[in-house]
């Protein structure tokens, strides 16, 4: 089993099961009940590597006290051949138990076995899941919400991909409605100011007013229309000025994702399901429906009795739900153009229906908080249960520091820091694993000084020191003579010391945390995990000679350095962060 945990757990079930068994045979507890209660890893490892909580919770069924059931319980338990060395009674009836050397030996050779697939698990059973991120208007640069919610989605599909899902990766293009009319007129605008000066052509009021802007004005002049006003009507300069726009900011958003080590399986066009008529069919399918109705000359959809209907499903009281002051959304206005949300309703109805995910799983930020409980209803509306099967991970803001200051201007650009000038800025490891080193729902501080640091308050720093450290110790033992042999033929029994036996532990762990950050679409658990691996390693170090050793030992404690290698490895490839053999 790739998950030592899971192996740990499943073995104390089977245990507690035979020692019931037993006792129900000799009659010291009751017959007919059946063990429940949790396992837990405790946090003090005073109370040993494991604690059952299955006498206490067997206590109202078998009408005893949980310690006398406990007490029952070990003293019928065989653990000869097991992962555990002992079991002991505690507190008021849990029972603790403490891994053998068997167990210890098996996390080694089970890392050993799956190499650079160490990790995986069969969690996902193969369920196809799409993990939608960035999705940044095409009508500027990137900006820090873009760059940590490159490296949130591109992270939780990697965590995903490993637990077994069957993972889809994809970025979403607005390249049509208001924005991208909003987008041509600001160009169109620019041009013409160019052109008459900007005293002679008013800028729209809610125009784009970045440089960029400006920049694709002037590149469109200069490469598609030098005798631009001349020959075609306002609307089609806007048309050919939209057009152009998209085909200078897509590549350039690609080539900055890519920089970033982003790729995603798709770039799906938001274009493609209006000119498909998909937009319309879905409309019209809420309609059948009775989800719509009409309201001077606009369509709309009855999002607050679908939001109601929603809310006692999750357990409101109809009372409850009626007093919530919610609202309906127009899907199509009074001059015939579907609003954004139609078509967001379209293309998650594409996600779950037409294309068959089970999930589709969104990286947002938190501004579209309230735009989740919306949509998830109107696809349940469509049959679609979207309040299961869409799942919006919200993403808190980004604080740029410098000096200890806020920091919203690039020095060398005197503009607004884009995900460009913050990768011409700091490596790219230290922006991957800084983005991801905090749990979505928090707001993340990004220190630019502590992100170029080379030291061990840098934690991308540290980690990949840690496996430069065991680099450099594995290739000098080497040219001593001393090669990592397979655990098979070492005695892996000598690593007793707390500190190996520690680190054994926390090897055993990426499996779970994988899991674990799959299940809550965490995947700053990652980080988290390799700080504290490299943390082991380091004491383990520090506290026990390899060179000089007895041989035996020698070769155990390699290994042990190997493996922990390999395990950073591994970890740091799902952050998509490099492991450096020298620094």
């Amino acid at each position: 089993m790739n998950n030592m945990i899971d192996a740990a757990k499943s073995e104390i079930s089977a245990l507690l099961k035979a020692a019931y068994d037993r006792c129900a045979e000799l009659g010291t507890l009751p017959a007919g009940a059946e063990l429940r209660g949790t396992i837990e890893i405790p946090k003090d490892v005073s109370y040993g590597d494991y604690a059952s909580s299955a006498a206490m919770a067997a206590a109202r069924q078998m009408r005893m006290n949980p310690r006398k059931i406990a007490e029952a319980l070990v003293s019928a338990m065989d653990l000869t051949g097991s992962y555990f060395k002992s079991a002991e009674v505690a507190g008021a009836g849990f029972i603790n138990f403490r891994l053998g050397e068997r167990w210890f030996g098996e996390v080694m050779s089970t890392i050993e076995s799956m190499g650079e697939r160490y990790g995986e698990s069969g969690e996902g059973s193969g369920e196809r899941v799409m993990v939608e991120f960035v999705s940044a208007n095409p009508t500027g640069p990137m900006h820090m919400g873009n760059a940590r919610g490159g490296v949130l989605g591109d992270t939780l599909s990697n965590v995903l991909k490993l637990a077994g899902f069957d993972t889809w990766r994809e970025f979403y293009v607005n390249d049509a409605g208001n924005q991208i009319s909003k987008f041509a007129h600001s160009i169109f605008a620019r041009a013409m100011q160019i052109k008459v000066g900007e005293e002679n052509y008013p800028f729209p009021a809610d125009g784009y007013q970045g440089a960029d802007i400006v920049e694709l004005a002037e590149g469109f002049i200069r490469e598609r229309a030098p005798r631009f006003p001349e020959g075609k009507t306002d609307d089609e300069w806007m048309d050919l000025m939209a057009q152009y726009g998209l085909e200078v900011n897509i590549p350039k958003m690609r080539a900055d994702l890519e920089r970033y080590g982003i790729e995603y399986d798709e770039w799906f066009f938001e274009s493609g399901l209006h000119s498909s008529g998909f937009v319309a069919e879905t409309v019209d399918k809420l309609t059948a429906l009775g989800r719509t109705y009409e309201k001077e000359g606009a369509l709309w959809l009855k999002t607050a009795e679908l939001l109601r209907e929603k809310y006692i499903r999750e357990g409101k009281t109809p009372e409850e739900a009626a007093k919530l002051d919610l609202k309906d959304d127009v899907l199509r206005r009074a001059n015939g153009f579907y609003t954004y949300f139609a078509a967001d309703i379209a293309y998650h109805r594409n996600k779950l229906e037409t294309r068959g995910f089970s999930k589709a799983i969104n990286v947002w930020g938190a501004d579209h908080h309230g735009h989740v409980a919306r949509l998830q209803a109107a696809l349940d509306g469509l049959g679609l249960d979207g309040s299961g099967r869409v799942v919006i991970v919200l993403m808190q803001l980004v604080n740029l520091l410098q000096d200890g200051k806020p920091v919203r201007m690039s020095k060398r650009t005197g503009k607004a820091i884009s995900l460009h000038d913050l990768l011409d800025e700091i490596p790219i490891d230290a922006a991957r694993y800084y983005f991801n080193n905090r749990m979505p729902t928090s707001p993340l501080d990004f220190d630019l000084d502590l992100a170029v640091r080379q030291d061990s308050e840098n934690p991308v720093y540290y980690v990949q020191y840690a496996h430069a450290r065991i680099s450099s110790l594995l290739a000098a033992l080497q040219a001593e003579g001393h090669e990592v042999r397979p655990c098979a033929e070492l005695d892996l029994g000598v690593l007793t010391d707390e500190t190996e036996v520690a680190l054994i532990k926390e090897l055993s762990l990426l499996p779970e945390e994988i899991k674990l950050a799959a299940r809550d679409y965490d995947p700053s658990r990652i980080n988290k995990y390799l700080t504290e691996l490299a943390a082991r390693f380091h004491r383990f170090y520090n506290a026990c000679r390899i060179k000089g050793a007895e041989p035996a030992v020698l070769e155990a404690r390699l290994k042990l350095a190997a493996t922990t290698r390999l395990v950073i490895k591994n970890g740091l490839a799902i952050l998509g962060v490099t492991a450096p053999e020298k620094m």
